[in-house]
């Protein structure tokens, strides 16, 4: 091979040759004015618009992408150094016949605590609502989608594979299939051992969450500690919100001795997925697809909830596909390449 062969050779791969393209869904939602955090009500939220939308007037399915802790849908469809954005790794599949074209949501749901968990929280928000009530007819309104649950699918990982879960079980109807990706459940092995950190870095702050949270976004480089520390508050606000209290939440243990609360920890294995399958077995029934993965060294052990959840969704006779792959928590983007196809298989897509 000579000189010029090997400038032509692509070291990287090739993106597909035809992309698909964003637009921005700027929208202003009623049920978060005035949230109690002071974060904005008027967002725009990336949407993926497939290779095609403009040149023809069909109708399209819909996925909606739930970001994990830390994201939101603006980071979901940024540049990456390695590897594919979701955009263009939407392009790349539906070019290979992967998967049906699809119109994809990214909704931002980020908060002053450093993500989401997709809930219904007086401490937060109505983002469980803010999602289905509002976001989902401003998508339909503003692009040629299907309109109706069995075209629409919501998938995410980690805290977005929960809140895929916890919108399945929780406002059924809305989505037709669900994929989630290392989700947050078997929350006793997942979040108690974070407990004592956040009760080490909160003493720094004579026990004060609200100072802790102006520290944190205020220094330049948090330590591992502080940032487990702002995750364990955010899902204090989300699974046992107590307006009145510091940031209104309840922490469920004691900030000298770290002993376990047990009626606040009730609220927060109220949450959970693994405990919710039986009353909300109908709802998963109703589905299309339910996909459930995990990595069998996930960090946060999470794999071994996500056992446990496919054991009692089989239990309860609710039809599931579920998979244990190689791997942890991080890194875990190409998992998508298995989901998504098998969702849009179980969509209407037209």
């Amino acid at each position: 091979m000579g000189a010029e062969e090997h400038r032509a050779a692509g070291l990287r791969p090739a993106l597909a040759p035809e992309a698909g393209r964003l637009e921005w869904l700027e929208h202003g939602s009623e049920l978060l004015a005035d949230n109690p955090l002071g974060d904005p009500s008027t967002r725009r939220h990336p949407v993926y618009l497939p290779p095609g939308y403009d040149d023809c007037e069909r109708r399209y399915p819909v996925l909606v992408s739930l970001a994990a802790y830390t994201n939101a849908g603006p980071g979901q469809v940024s540049w990456r150094n390695h590897g594919e954005s979701l955009p263009q790794r939407l392009d790349r599949m539906i070019h290979e016949q992967q998967m049906a074209p699809v119109v994809v949501l990214f909704p931002d749901c980020y908060t002053s605590l450093g993500g989401n968990q997709y809930v219904n929280s007086a401490a937060i928000g109505a983002y469980a609502d803010y999602l289905v009530d509002e976001l989902l007819p401003a998508l339909d309104q503003g692009y040629r989608t299907l309109g109706q649950a069995r075209s629409r699918a919501v998938f995410g990982k980690s805290s977005g594979g929960f809140g895929a879960l916890h919108l399945a079980m929780s406002r059924p109807g809305y989505f037709g299939a669900v994929a989630c990706h290392a989700g947050d459940c078997g929350f006793d092995r997942v979040y108690a051992r974070d407990f004592p950190t956040c009760c080490d870095v909160l003493a720094r702050y004579q026990g004060d969450p609200v100072a802790f949270v102006r520290a944190f976004w205020r220094r330049q480089r948090p330590t591992g500690a502080e940032f487990h520390t702002l995750m364990t508050l955010c899902l204090a606000a989300s699974y046992s919100p107590s307006p009145g209290l510091p940031l209104n939440l309840a922490l469920p243990f004691d900030l000298q001795t770290c002993a376990l609360d047990e009626s606040v920890w009730a609220r927060w294995l109220a949450f959970d997925p693994v405990r919710r399958v039986e009353q909300s077995a109908d709802a998963l029934k109703a589905l299309a697809g339910l996909w459930i993965d995990a990595g069998s060294r996930d960090q946060y052990f999470i794999h071994y909830g996500t056992r446990e959840l496919h054991q009692r969704l089989a239990d309860a006779g609710i039809a599931h596909h579920w998979e244990e792959f190689e791997g942890s928590h991080s890194g875990i983007d190409w998992r998508y390449d298995h989901s998504l196809p098998w969702l849009l298989q179980r969509l209407k897509v037209d």
